[in-house]
């Protein structure tokens, strides 16, 4: 079945090429103008990914993040005309698994997109379960037990995860993650690590600002602690 790709972007022309372009790639792609559009359009249609504009009349990208993450936890990545990286690590903060900076090679999106929907598909084997610490990880029904509570992550934070948890004691630098998330064909700053990590850490340590899974490594990187 084909994958549903929900493209907002408030320019018809970009709607129209994004829409044209992935169909022929095989995506279903339903489009909404503005982020209030996009919620309603999302709720109904439940897309697999969402490609969404941050600058925007009615509702911007940033406002429809804030909500919708609220809902659902569908993988997004913004399409951004927006230079400084405040903008992207803002984006990253509230819920963004990716972004892609105007202009951009319709080849580029798509393999961006198929990067993501791997990352969040089935590919692994449903009966892969993690265990470290008190957090059990599974990557079959991609949900993540903290103790006693669930903790409801982005694809993103999940695969950052479960990167960790898999060499736990072992020192990962931020590139090596970054392209675990990204892949290497993709250039991405490092700092996006830091966000998804304090992220991930406000949604799964008992106390964020004194760690007790999640360890940095100054000058380095990250690490699981082994316990």
């Amino acid at each position: 079945m084909a994958k549903t790709i929900l493209a907002v972007d408030d320019k018809a022309s970009m709607r129209t090429l994004v829409r044209d372009y992935l169909t022929e790639e095989g995506f279903r792609v339903v489009v909404a103008e503005n982020g209030r559009d996009a919620l309603y359009v999302a709720r109904h249609e439940k897309p697999d990914l969402i490609l969404l504009d941050i600058m925007m009349p009615e509702m911007g990208g940033y406002e429809f993040l804030r909500a919708y993450r609220k809902e659902r936890n569908t993988p997004v990545i913004l399409l951004t005309a927006r230079l400084e990286e405040s903008d992207k690590v803002l984006g990253l903060e509230l819920g963004a698994d990716d972004y892609v900076t105007k202009p951009f090679g319709m080849r580029e999106l798509v393999a961006r997109i198929r990067a993501v929907l791997r990352r969040t598909g089935q590919d692994t084997p449903a009966d892969e379960v993690l265990r470290a610490a008190d957090i059990i990880l599974d990557k079959g029904s991609r949900s993540v037990q903290v103790g006693e509570r669930s903790a409801r992550l982005t694809p993103s934070e999940f695969d950052l995860l479960a990167v960790l948890m898999t060499a736990p004691g072992r020192v990962l630098s931020r590139a090596v993650l970054l392209e675990q998330l990204q892949g290497s064909a993709f250039e991405g700053a490092e700092r996006t690590i830091d966000v998804h990590v304090r992220n991930l850490r406000t949604k799964i340590e008992p106390d964020p600002s004194n760690p007790r899974y999640i360890e940095t490594v100054f000058g380095i990187g990250y690490r699981f602690r082994a316990e």
